[in-house]
């Protein structure tokens, strides 16, 4: 693949603020003259169908499905002829991903093995690896309160002790990767525009030379 653009990718328990950041560094970025393309996980794709109704308990399946279908939309999204993420690169756009497969790892491998999760994902991972991933990194009580300030019902998998878990897992999953992986863990226990701040600084310095104007 001829790779003119930067793969970025955002992760974080639910609650973080992770998909508030990633709309504030696409309108500074764009605001410095570079091309955004923003996308979140599950697709549309027939697989992020069949997911979001397992996801929901339309469908009923174990478990072990769940990591095969992400890393199937995900392949699916990756190699797309027009809008595929490999494409969308090429076109020297920058890429900003709401989770990517961290988040199997970390979600999945509360009821999985993580070293099934990772496994399952790695075709993922070499066919289109994250230039940079940023873990923001919430408490799990501030994240509670965020929650529930931004939402008339909490959903019931959003208790604080599962959140907790979560981010445990996502530690583990970044330090058994950690020699291959370009992770950020960046404070989430702030203000917004600190985070931002801190996270536009990294960009800056990890864009390709010629980039930014």
């Amino acid at each position: 693949m001829d790779k003119k653009g930067l793969f970025i990718v955002f992760e974080g328990i639910d609650g973080s603020g992770k998909s508030t950041q990633l709309q504030l560094l696409a309108d500074r970025l764009e605001a410095a003259g570079l091309s955004c393309f923003l996308t979140r996980e599950p697709t549309d794709s027939v697989f992020g169908k069949l997911l979001r109704d397992v996801l929901t308990r339309k469908v009923k399946a174990d478990n072990r499905v769940l990591a095969p279908l992400f890393a199937a939309d995900r392949i699916d999204h990756i190699l797309r002829e027009e809008d595929g993420l490999q494409a969308v690169l090429a076109r020297g756009k920058v890429i900003l991903c709401d989770r990517y497969y961290f988040s199997n790892y970390a979600y999945q491998s509360t009821s999985l093995p993580l070293s099934y999760v990772i496994a399952v994902n790695e075709p993922c991972a070499e066919m289109m690896r994250p230039d940079l991933t940023f873990f923001i990194d919430v408490s799990p009580k501030t994240a509670m309160e965020r929650i529930r300030a931004g939402r008339e019902q909490t959903e019931l998998f959003e208790k604080e002790e599962i959140l907790r878990a979560t981010r445990e897992q996502y530690l583990k999953a970044f330090d058994a990767v950690r020699e291959r992986e370009n992770v950020k863990i960046i404070g989430g226990d702030r203000t917004t525009s600190e985070i931002a701040d801190e996270i536009f600084a990294i960009i800056v310095d990890e864009l390709p030379d010629g980039m930014l104007k």
